[in-house]
């Protein structure tokens, strides 16, 4: 297997096939083939947002005991609330909430996220969302800072 196939599904984490027609649609262009996986994530995305989320996740995270977040996030099925890429992003998106303190769940997807600011925290959410095949919410947060 081409080693660019390899190092595209391991960024992105799409299947094998998808990352070889990226690269073919982009004529060998790994950043040009990043750009088309990412889109197709935010397309399947869309195409999952009303699709009922009836597992939950509550995640928790408490910074130099001084700044607490405590989060209520859903998809479809347990098996993806425990997923490798929904926990990952979960942890992300609670460390962004104590950094960034954001108002609202809209205020909070709306934000540029704080480890890349090229992309806004709703389309992290989107990517992960392509990524694992189902619709994943951020339900609600609270922040509490002392």
């Amino acid at each position: 297997m081409d080693d660019r196939i390899i190092k595209l599904r391991e960024e992105t984490g799409a299947g094998v096939m998808e990352c070889k027609r990226a690269l073919d649609k982009a004529q060998g262009d790994m950043k040009k083939a990043l750009d088309f996986i990412r889109e197709a994530g935010i397309e399947k995305a869309e195409s999952k947002k009303e699709r009922k989320t009836g597992a939950g996740f509550l995640g928790a995270y408490v910074h130099n005991n001084r700044v607490g977040v405590l989060m209520e996030m859903r998809a479809e099925t347990d098996f993806v609330v425990r997923s490798e890429p929904f926990q990952a992003m979960a942890h992300e998106l609670l460390l962004h909430i104590a950094a960034m303190a954001p108002e609202s769940v809209e205020a909070l997807l709306e934000q540029p996220f704080v480890k890349d600011e090229k992309t806004t925290v709703g389309d992290l959410v989107k990517s992960v969302t392509g990524k694992v095949g189902e619709n994943i919410k951020v339900e609600r947060f609270t922040r509490y800072e002392i």
